[in-house]
């Protein structure tokens, strides 16, 4: 079974003159365990169909399935525990709560679907995001890429079928973005999650196993990213013609 499976998506913004088609008979398939990066140009609808996927937005038409269920059939509050059970999130700009230290940020999801945190399983986690020792630190206290290290291992943390990453270098600076890139693809190969990658840099997404293009609301190209950021490049900029 697919960790995502999207058919036919459609989504609009705004009436009448004023409307914008975004997403138009979009179709993507994630399968378990992938690795893929969506790009495309802005304003061409991927953090829309990430906001989708992720039960943050309602789509017009279509069907988008992460992990067997079809999360554009959901009310608010089905999509809400959905996402904390089956959906990991990664947001450019972190989305941490600043009240609260690296391990409750980390176990947050869990802690509000009313679970207790697995105590081995942070810990392995921390370790393998080299946050080891920084539990009990704030998210003031933490430099920006290991606030998005934090971020990254609350997506992971309750084993979702996938992870949706908006952007998620788009805060930090070259070096920063580099050790996230390797980071996601290490663990990408030792955690069970697919990935799926919003991303407009080709270095990037090079760090996923495939990459996938968005034009005029659909997709336009799939290829194998060969993790070349000048293979990728080539490729985008074939699909943008």
């Amino acid at each position: 079974m697919e960790a995502l499976k999207a058919v036919g998506v459609c989504r609009a913004y705004g009436k009448g003159a004023l409307k914008v088609e975004v997403l138009k008979d979009f179709s993507l398939s994630l399968e378990a365990g992938a690795f893929v990066a969506l790009m495309g140009p802005s304003g061409s609808g991927k953090s829309t169909f990430l906001h989708l996927a992720a039960g943050l937005l309602a789509a017009d038409a279509g069907s988008i399935c992460v992990d067997g269920a079809d999360v554009a059939k959901m009310s608010d509050a089905e999509a809400t525990k959905f996402r904390r059970r089956h959906v990991g999130v990664v947001f450019q700009d972190f989305n941490l709560v600043d009240s609260l230290s690296v391990a409750e940020n980390v176990a947050l999801p869990v802690a509000l679907d009313g679970a207790r945190a697995d105590g081995a399983r942070l810990k392995a986690l921390l370790g393998k995001l080299g946050l080891a020792g920084k539990e009990r630190r704030k998210p003031c206290e933490l430099s920006g890429g290991e606030r998005q290290r934090v971020a990254i291992a609350r997506a992971l943390f309750a084993e979702p079928a996938v992870v949706l990453a908006d952007e998620p270098t788009g805060n930090l600076d070259a070096a920063a973005s580099q050790a996230i890139c390797a980071l996601l693809r290490a663990l990408n190969e030792t955690e069970k999650s697919a990935i799926l990658l919003v991303t407009h840099d080709p270095v990037v997404a090079a760090c996923a196993t495939d990459v996938c293009f968005l034009k005029d609301g659909k997709i336009a190209a799939h290829h194998a990213t060969e993790h070349d950021p000048a293979h990728v490049s080539e490729l985008y900029l074939e699909a943008c013609k």
